[in-house]
């Protein structure tokens, strides 16, 4: 099995504390069956989502200087979705690193998708932490944004929340709200509902195994309701 050092290796950084690296590939579900005694990928995640935005919408901003507003926003979100970032995991092979419970184990969570994308956050915030420069993690995260900019001219992954989101900007005074109704199963096999809501009024609904997931869904339902 690949060692932490060898992962940051491929990673293409040079870990100071290496128990950074191993909090961000480490799933709530391994910490709680483990009695709290390691450290979750979660807080990594939340901080790690905002660095990812930045640095995708740096990079758009200085390598799309004639690209409108509106369409540096749908490509900065086709970058940042939850398919583009388990793809950069998949090439990186964080897959065989992650700790997991027994049961996320058992379940798939090695290859879900929400796992997979949440941890390329978590390995961002990771390198930011360590280096204390953003240098670093804009480093990390060039590597696979970049070729995926280009590549995503061809073949752009479907951003039903995006597309949903420019419909309704067409009609001002139009709100669009996501809202959760439902959360079910264990920490390693959970099932999000969403409903999505203009000005109030449920226009779709969708499911799935994390929120983001849900709630693309949700979007997808409205589209083809609405006909698109």
């Amino acid at each position: 099995m690949t060692s932490l050092e060898e992962f940051a290796g491929k990673i293409g950084y040079a870990f100071r504390d290496l128990s950074l690296l191993e909090a961000a590939l480490t799933h709530s579900s391994f910490a709680n069956e483990n009695r709290g005694t390691a450290r979750s990928y979660e807080r990594l995640e939340f901080l790690g989502d905002s660095i990812l935005g930045f640095i995708a919408a740096e990079y758009l901003f200085d390598a799309f200087p004639k690209l409108p507003e509106g369409k540096l926003t749908k490509k900065r979100a086709s970058l940042v979705c939850e398919q583009s970032l388990c793809v950069f995991s998949r090439a990186l092979g964080v897959g065989e690193m992650l700790r997991l419970s027994h049961g996320e184990q058992h379940s798939g969570g090695r290859d879900r998708p929400s796992i997979l994308a949440d941890v390329f956050e978590s390995i961002t915030a990771a390198i930011y932490l360590d280096s204390g420069d953003l240098d670093e993690a804009r480093k990390f995260v060039l590597r696979f944004l970049e070729p995926a900019a280009s590549a995503a001219g061809e073949r752009p992954f479907k951003d039903h929340k995006t597309i949903l989101q420019e419909i309704i900007q067409q009609n001002p005074g139009e709100k669009l709200e996501y809202v959760l109704t439902g959360e079910r199963g264990p920490d390693h096999d959970k099932h999000f509902t969403v409903e999505v809501h203009l000005n109030s009024n449920v226009i779709g609904r969708g499911g799935g195994r994390s929120k983001k997931e849900a709630e693309q869904n949700a979007a997808a339902e409205a589209l083809k309701l609405m006909g698109y």
